[in-house]
């Protein structure tokens, strides 16, 4: 009698379950879409933002370091010549 006492109430508690997961995971499904989509429309819109403000067609320089005077330019190096070997 326990054995089936038992049996039952483990299968009403499995149903019930299972009715609950067929309503609230699709609702949780939707909102973790929703989420993604509106984080995903909100990096659009902040990326779009940030690159059609910041490009430009002109280039401004603020400061152009100055060259060392001493510094020996790199076209006048030493060069060694040298011959294949076959």
């Amino acid at each position: 009698m326990e054995l089936l006492e038992f049996l039952i109430t483990v299968i009403i508690v499995w149903w019930a379950i299972k009715m609950i997961a067929r309503i609230v995971l699709p609702m949780l499904f939707q909102k973790v879409v929703n989420k993604a989509q509106q984080h995903q429309q909100n990096y659009q819109q902040n990326y779009q933002q940030t690159y059609t403000n910041a490009k430009s067609d002109s280039v401004k320089i603020d400061h152009i370091p100055q060259q060392p005077k001493g510094k020996i330019p790199d076209s006048e190096g030493d060069f060694i010549d040298y011959e294949e070997i076959k």
